[in-house]
């Protein structure tokens, strides 16, 4: 026992000990994951998330200490949104044609998106400062903290927004849209992905890219759009008001 107790704390002082777990943690998810067709609630993201953050909580290990190993998968996030290009360059004709509809249902729900989170947040009387950090909740990660620090929130309150905006989507997603009716047809993926992509962001793409392709496609699209337009407009409007 003193043998294991010695080796746990040499590994968790090392940048393997993050890279380690994290791998080990998403493999053991999307094993499950798969092992139970593709469940939404079986989200090896949101499973990965809960078990490495609990095992950080009770171990004491720092998360500094996790991330110096752990940054090495962070910086693949960047290649991984660049390689969702791919799927919408297969789909160009398709997208020539419906590109202005495509612009307006983005605009529209992103505007839904960060305008229902500023009105709960100021209904329920949330501090100025985390109410701007909900603005850009809907954006990927990254974008979405530079975005906040520009227009007065707190960057590190904005990511945890976003991770669990797009954790959120991905859940529930399937429900939400079999409730509504939302067919699953060519038009019904297309809705599906693009609505998804619009609301949770990279999760919630590589949820769509798992389920269907053209779904997929259309979420990578709707999150490179948000990216742009809320980019843009959010601290062009929250100035003005």
């Amino acid at each position: 026992m003193s043998n294991f107790v010695e080796l746990w704390v040499y590994l968790s002082a090392t940048p393997l000990f993050g890279l380690t777990a994290t791998l080990v943690v998403y493999l053991l998810a999307q094993a499950a994951y798969t092992a139970v067709n593709h469940a939404p609630w079986a989200n090896p993201v949101f499973w990965t998330v809960t078990v490495i953050a609990s095992g950080l909580l009770l171990t004491g290990v720092p998360y500094p200490t996790y991330f110096a190993g752990a940054q090495f998968i962070h910086f693949l996030l960047g290649p991984a949104v660049v390689a969702l290009a791919w799927p919408l360059w297969q789909r160009r004709a398709d997208l020539k044609r419906r590109w202005g509809r495509l612009l307006l249902a983005a605009l529209a729900g992103g505007v839904a998106a960060s305008g229902s989170a500023l009105a709960l947040g100021w209904a329920v009387g949330l501090p100025s400062d985390v109410l701007l950090s909900l603005a850009p909740k809907s954006v990927t990660a990254p974008v979405a903290m530079g975005i906040a620090a520009s227009i007065g929130g707190i960057p590190a309150l904005t990511a945890v927004f976003s991770v669990v905006t797009g954790l959120i989507g991905a859940l529930s997603g399937k429900y939400l849209f079999d409730a509504l009716g939302i067919p699953t047809d060519a038009a019904g993926w297309t809705a599906r992905g693009f609505a998804l992509g619009t609301t949770s962001h990279g999760i919630g793409a590589a949820r769509a890219m798992q389920v269907h392709a053209d779904a997929g496609a259309y979420a990578a699209l709707a999150l490179g759009l948000q990216v742009v337009l809320a980019s843009l407009l959010l601290p062009l409007v929250l100035r003005l008001i």
